[in-house]
């Protein structure tokens, strides 16, 4: 477990949010209510927004599509240098998994 910090040097949750999100960019969680798309950073560094569409139908699809997590096709679109390694590693997985089901 951390140690507390002192309250001279405690940094607020929202300046640290702000921080992460200009290294690592926003972590963008999307919902809606009624006719209007909304979203708004996980990492609580105040950016949010909103949009209305014309159906409250139309801003729930974009909802659900939009805060969808690919983390199943992860390194399979990866960059050719960077994230070789995770290309190596799920070619390895697949060619297992295709073993084990043809066995």
């Amino acid at each position: 477990m951390r140690a507390p910090r002192s309250p001279a040097r405690a940094v607020p949750r929202m300046v640290e949010g702000m921080l992460r999100c200009r290294l690592l960019d926003h972590r963008y969680r999307f919902s809606h209510e009624g006719c209007t798309l909304l979203w708004s950073c996980l990492r609580e560094c105040g950016a949010s927004g909103d949009k209305r569409y014309p159906t409250a139908e139309a801003a729930e699809r974009y909802a659900r599509a939009f805060d969808r997590r690919d983390v199943d096709s992860l390194g399979r679109h990866a960059p050719l240098f960077g994230l070789y390694p995770l290309r190596l590693w799920r070619a390895w997985r697949d060619r297992r998994h295709a073993r084990s089901v043809v066995s």
